[in-house]
């Protein structure tokens, strides 16, 4: 089965022959008692590959958000978040609500609104805190970061980036040869967006093909979370053996990351090309590795998933922004040419037939 669902955008896999062997997955305690072994420096290597002045390892975004909000929103903010946040992100978020903080949604990367609105309550006495993802896979764009950055620094608040989807894939930017960037420090990197009141949780599990998720951003504000945090003190910490997976990936990312990265670029572009050639519509904006193809109204998400599944093809049915129902493919640097040629034959008939059969039975009906 040739799978496009996978989203282990560099390949990293980590067979547990290939890692520095461990004497137990966790040591029983909190990390907000003792951090497990490597996770120290981990955070650093990470907060130093994105520009963070600090970072801090969780076993997951939930647990990392959860504790960020609760330390974000102290009294007398109100969350404002991207409509299109992921589903993650907001369950962070639950615990504050029940506190009483409000969470209200802005459209979809719409910097101005988001302006608007947050200086209204700025003048309303309340402190902003502005959330978004830093790249969105539905519709393939990165979020206006450094506008959101201007207005929560203007407005005495924060922005909170999930750059899940970014992390160890875009980089700073290097040009057109290389249009994800290069070092894979997120968008953080991409932007050059630093600054005391810029946050940034992002899980491992994508580009660097680790279970784990790291906290980044201001020195003093990590530092208290890592003390006081209530899922640092009550949940388990990262496992020892996704810490070493972790750390294999990053060592791993300045001699083979660039080039990997490129890979994927060409497999993307080519993907990209094929598309265009046999008349689907891409909706993906940017060459990012999950590129998302509209679906007409006559052509059933359904039905396209199945007889791609008869050819031996995995896709994804998504929801895109405001477009309905969408066939998406994720792309990863371990796909040949090969592969990327034999889905776009298999669109190319699957797309078409099902155009046409329903164009037909709607012409009979």
């Amino acid at each position: 089965m040739l799978d496009f669902t996978s989203s282990l955008y560099l390949g990293f896999a980590h067979p547990s022959d290939t890692l520095a062997p461990w004497r137990a997955l966790t040591l029983g305690r909190p990390a907000a008692l003792v951090e497990p072994p490597g996770a120290t420096q981990l955070a650093a290597d990470l907060a130093r590959l994105t520009g963070a002045e600090a970072g801090l390892l969780f076993p997951s975004t939930l647990h990392l958000f959860r504790d960020l909000f609760s330390e974000s929103a102290a009294e007398g903010a109100i969350l404002l978040m991207d409509a299109k946040a992921y589903p993650i992100t907001r369950w962070g978020t639950e615990q504050v609500r029940l506190r009483g903080t409000a969470c209200e949604a802005y459209s979809h990367h719409d910097a101005v609104a988001l302006a608007q609105r947050a200086r209204r309550e700025f003048r309303a006495g309340l402190r902003p805190i502005i959330v978004t993802d830093g790249l969105c896979p539905a519709c393939g764009r990165l979020a206006p970061l450094p506008e959101l950055a201007r207005v929560a620094a203007d407005c005495g608040g924060r922005l909170i980036v999930d750059d899940t989807q970014a992390l160890g894939v875009v980089g700073r930017p290097a040009g057109t040869a290389t249009p994800l960037g290069i070092g894979g420090g997120g968008t953080l990197a991409w932007f050059g967006l630093y600054g005391a009141h810029v946050y940034a949780g992002s899980s491992l599990a994508k580009g660097f093909g680790a279970p784990l998720a790291v906290l980044l951003g201001g020195k003093d504000t990590v530092a208290k979370i890592a003390r006081d945090g209530e899922s640092r003190i009550h949940s388990s910490p990262p496992s020892v053996a996704a810490i070493t997976a972790a750390c294999a990936a990053l060592s791993a990312n300045p001699t083979q990351g660039d080039l990997l990265r490129a890979r994927l670029s060409r497999r993307v572009r080519q993907l990209r090309q094929g598309l265009v050639a046999i008349g689907a519509r891409v909706l993906s904006a940017l060459p990012l590795p999950v590129q998302t193809i509209a679906l007409t109204a006559s052509q059933s998400a359904r039905a396209v998933l199945e007889a791609l599944d008869t050819r031996g093809i995995r896709a994804l049915v998504t929801e895109a922004c405001g477009s309905g129902p969408a066939l998406s493919i994720i792309l990863t640097a371990r796909h040949t040419a090969a592969d990327i040629d034999r889905l776009i034959d298999a669109l190319a008939s699957v797309l078409h037939h099902h155009t046409h059969s329903n164009r037909t039975r709607t012409a009979l009906s």
